[in-house]
């Protein structure tokens, strides 16, 4: 199988789709939410929830089951369990649209709209502060279809991975047969995507030819330096209890059911595992939604292995590129840096990477 990049090498690659970022610095602030919406009529769609902390809302739902096959949108936010009120402005914005499940005479529908968190709650300080349903709503008024924004925006506002600032990443692929599978992933892991022993992001191994940077082998004063700081923060507390959960949504033009959505679903968590190590740990809720739009028709045994291994890999690919899109960022809480700033040796005479 050979693939390429789609033409914004995003999630919105995948035709119908938008994708809405919203979030909030300083004042004790230091989070977001991000939405994806769905085209006209609704995607059908899967979900794999994995580790011990996940805060979900509406997955149920998309238990194949289940009678309810298709949603409106999803709704990825920081805040914790208090950030799945965002999911409420999604709703009322699609309700005051008339975008929803009809349920009787027009008008009356109710918006499908399947949610998670991550935890980074106090990161901007003020441990009070979450997204609630004006984020919903300010995400929904941003989403669009052009290139999906990327680095530490919506969702990845206040994220952390092992230390290093985590952030929003994305990546598309389009096969041989013309089908386009991406992926959009939130990156805020306990555990960590870079290689200890030599400085290296794990998930540049699977670009695309020129999708990454040709990185150096950091310096050793860098890796030394990492290694410290990654020391520093788990004596200080940087474990602690909840402080993690990487999400994403993928998604496919082709027609696909409930039960195969929730397989992708569960392939794209393999290619979360090649990205971040330890991944499903108990102090991640690890999720995982699938959309598949129904533009293209349904896949033979073949055609349904090659997207799924094209899944697992944007989903890799999109991790490495929240990384390098991360901004360091400060706060009374503390600074969390980026992994050009942690590994600037890494990027020394730097050019392409495939």
């Amino acid at each position: 199988m050979t693939t390429r990049q789609g033409q914004t090498n995003s999630l919105t690659d995948v035709a119908g789709l938008r994708v809405g970022h919203a979030g909030r610095r300083g004042d004790g602030w230091l989070t977001g939410t991000t939405v994806v919406l769905s085209p006209p009529g609704g995607a059908v769609a899967g979900v794999d929830v994995r580790g011990g902390g996940p805060g979900t809302r509406d997955t149920d739902l998309l238990d194949p089951r289940n009678m309810v096959d298709r949603v409106h949108a999803v709704v990825l936010s920081g805040g914790s369990a208090f950030g799945l009120g965002s999911v409420d402005g999604v709703m009322g914005r699609l309700f005051d649209n008339g975008v929803g499940l009809p349920m009787g005479a027009p008008g009356e529908v109710v918006p499908i709209v399947p949610g998670a968190v991550v935890f980074d709650l106090g990161r901007g300080g003020d441990f009070a502060t979450h997204p609630g349903p004006e984020f919903g709503e300010r995400a929904y008024d941003a989403a669009a279809s052009g290139p999906v924004v990327m680095g530490s925006v919506g969702a990845g506002t206040g994220t952390v991975a092992g230390g290093l600032k985590g952030g929003v990443g994305s990546a598309s692929a389009v096969l041989d047969d013309g089908t386009t599978v991406a992926a959009l992933v939130v990156v805020n892991a306990l555990g960590s995507c870079v290689d200890p022993s030599t400085g290296e992001l794990y998930a540049v191994r699977l670009g695309l030819p020129g999708e990454f940077p040709a990185l150096a082998a950091p310096h050793a004063a860098d890796l030394q330096a990492a290694r410290q700081r990654a020391a520093d923060l788990a004596t200080g507390g940087g474990a602690r209890y909840g402080m993690a959960t990487t999400l994403g949504v993928v998604a496919t033009d082709l027609t696909l059911t409930k039960a195969q959505c929730a397989k992708v679903s569960g392939i794209a968590h393999d290619g979360m595992a090649r990205g971040i190590r330890p991944v499903h740990t108990m102090f991640d809720g690890d999720t995982v939604f699938t959309l598949a739009t129904g533009e293209r028709e349904a896949p033979d045994p073949a055609a349904f292995h090659a997207l799924l291994e094209a899944a697992s890999d944007c989903f890799t690919r999109s991790i490495g590129h929240a990384m390098l899109s991360a901004e360091t960022t400060s706060s009374p809480a503390g600074t969390w840096r980026s992994y050009r700033d942690a590994f600037p040796s890494a990027f020394t005479g730097a050019t392409t990477r495939g």
